[in-house]
């Protein structure tokens, strides 16, 4: 399948900008599920400072504000032809060790809440497939969709004591349980195309666990279904600080109104 995407995110600054440096992790690379036919990387507001691959093997535009600036744009477009892999990675580049994705972090740390969730699933569960199914599953049921406030701030062990959430939560949650249970563990963002609709108000995220003999297996707890060719994976990090769209500092432009559109189409 072919998937095109049109990807814009526009910071409206209170007051101009002194100075500002920004990460942006919004370019796909190919793996067995994907190959990028065309991609491009837009900037309003901006200047580009560096291009790099990080620890976890995305791909980094590092870019700086221009002076005076009170509106910035990052638009990115571009064609990415998918195949259904049933959610298996196996030449994805992993530039870490594997034991550093089973380290927990404070959006995945496993508290009270995510240990009762994996105390439900048994004892002396094997490192497999069936167990991960059976972990997803138990998070769509525990943490329902919904789009209620929560933000990017927002742990695994939150989400779990609200009992709902978006696709952000059930990743950190699935990645915290995954640890738990000893599998290394990644959390993903990226875009998924809906059946129902172009536009979406941002991109997806999901979470993929390593299984020995496979490799890296994708889970999308949202939907309850290992990635097919509807999506499209960008980033990847221990969690949604490490594979966020766009992070940085921003000095002197006090409070500042976000928009985002997002189009996936085929």
């Amino acid at each position: 399948m072919r998937l095109r995407i049109d990807h814009t995110t526009t910071y409206t600054y209170e007051k101009a900008a002194t100075y500002a440096l920004q990460q942006i992790r919004l370019r796909p690379h190919d793996t067995d599920a994907q190959t990028v036919i065309s991609w491009d990387v837009v900037l309003d507001g901006a200047k580009d400072e560096a291009r790099y691959t990080d620890q976890h093997g995305n791909l980094v535009d590092l870019i700086s504000i221009e002076p005076g600036t009170q509106r910035l744009s990052v638009t990115c477009h571009g064609e990415i032809e998918t195949r259904d892999t049933a959610g298996v990675l196996t030449d994805d580049r992993m530039v870490p060790p594997l034991w550093l994705y089973k380290r927990f972090t404070p959006l995945t740390e496993a508290g009270k809440g995510v240990k009762a969730l994996v105390g439900k699933l048994g004892r002396d569960l094997p490192l497999d497939l069936d167990t991960l199914h059976g972990l997803m599953n138990l998070i769509a049921d525990t943490v329902v969709y919904n789009t209620e406030p929560t933000n990017v701030d927002t742990t695994a062990e939150e989400a779990i004591a609200l009992g709902h959430g978006v696709c952000q939560d059930h990743a950190h949650v699935f990645t915290a349980a995954a640890r738990l249970l000893g599998f290394p563990a990644r959390y993903v963002s990226g875009y998924m195309m809906m059946l129902d609709r172009v536009d979406q108000e941002a991109g997806h995220a999901w979470a993929q666990a390593w299984v020995d003999g496979l490799g890296w297996v994708g889970f999308d707890a949202a939907n309850r279904v290992c990635p097919d060719e509807r999506y499209i994976q960008v980033a990847t990090g221990l969690d949604y600080s490490e594979a966020s769209p766009l992070t940085g500092v921003t000095y002197g432009a006090g409070d500042n109104a976000l928009f985002v559109s997002v189009q996936v189409q085929q």
